[in-house]
């Protein structure tokens, strides 16, 4: 097992060094570690947004298929039919376009930079043997390097230190709070997020798949157990890829781009002027004759009166 996690430590050891890079650089920009961090997780979002697009496309393509995969489920039913039911479902999900699983896309490409994160922020805090810190996967001539040095190792932003954890040893009671609330923070922005999305697709009527509602329902209690044990610099992470997460679904939802009923609303006006255009022209082609026939019956009235005066 331990040449397995050191092989793993090894392929990885090139990212972790040029993730510790970039933070050493952000950190030189503006000398503090939380908004280091926070930087850092806006490059980082902003490489997986396409990713978070293309999941909340697919979300919305599955709910939009459930009345059709309701209709598969009954007509297909029994043991005897699974085998057809998942073909005929398959090939329902490749004609739309959707995903099943699209939904847990941005968790899973999550976990990567989560398990980075982690093994450079251990690694900043890197104490040899004799006791000595010696961050790691950052250049030594950094200013991170020697401000953690002077530090002895503590991560230190707005009076906590990053490093640590909820129940970690901390100096008194008092001082554990600030980790508790990012816990709870990181914890109540994911049911924002999923509440987010739940109001919207009540607004565009559209049912929630199952497996997306157990997923809501586990995946935060998951994850607070989870912040729990990981150091708070990691949630500062979570918190702020969080709130990127819901800005990008807020100007999707604003922008129609994942609206399944925004291709009917425009249909509907340009069916209403095809409609309307017709009986224009008709209207066009008939107003002529009442111009054309109205000077031939004055001009026969005239007549009349002349063979009448005669």
């Amino acid at each position: 097992m331990a040449s397995i996690t050191h092989s793993i430590g090894a392929i990885f050891q090139p990212i972790f060094h040029l993730f510790g890079w970039m933070l050493a650089f952000l950190y030189g920009l503006i000398p503090n570690y939380a908004v280091a961090i926070a930087l850092l997780t806006i490059i980082i979002m902003g490489a997986l947004t396409p990713f978070t697009v293309k999941s909340t496309k697919s979300m919305m393509a599955m709910q939009k298929l459930q009345p059709e995969i309701k209709k598969l489920q009954q007509k297909y039913k029994g043991p005897e039919n699974r085998q057809v039911l998942n073909e005929e479902l398959m090939r329902l999900y490749r004609e739309e376009g959707a995903n099943p699983v699209g939904g847990c896309l941005p968790v899973l490409l999550q976990a990567p930079f989560l398990f980075i994160l982690y093994s450079v922020i251990r690694g900043l805090t890197n104490i040899t043997p004799a006791g000595v810190v010696q961050p790691r996967y950052i250049p030594t001539t950094s200013k991170m390097y020697h401000n953690l040095i002077a530090s002895h190792g503590q991560i230190n932003a707005f009076g906590m230190d990053l490093n640590l954890k909820p129940f970690s040893h901390h100096s008194s009671l008092g001082a554990t709070i600030p980790f508790f609330v990012l816990v709870a923070l990181a914890v109540g922005l994911q049911y924002f997020q999923m509440a987010q999305m739940n109001n919207r697709n009540k607004k565009t009527g559209q049912a929630m798949p199952s497996q997306q509602q157990m997923l809501q329902r586990f995946l935060p209690v998951f994850f607070a157990y989870f912040y729990i044990v990981i150091p708070a610099a990691v949630v500062l992470y979570m918190i702020v890829s969080t709130i990127i997460r819901i800005i990008t679904q807020d100007l999707m939802f604003r922008a129609g781009v994942s609206n399944p009923n925004k291709e009917k609303e425009r249909a509907i006006p340009a069916v209403g002027k095809s409609e309307s255009s017709e009986p224009a022209k008709k209207t066009d082609a008939v107003e002529p004759k009442p111009s054309t026939i109205k000077p031939q019956q004055q001009t026969r009235s005239r007549s009349k009166r002349k063979r009448k005066a005669r």
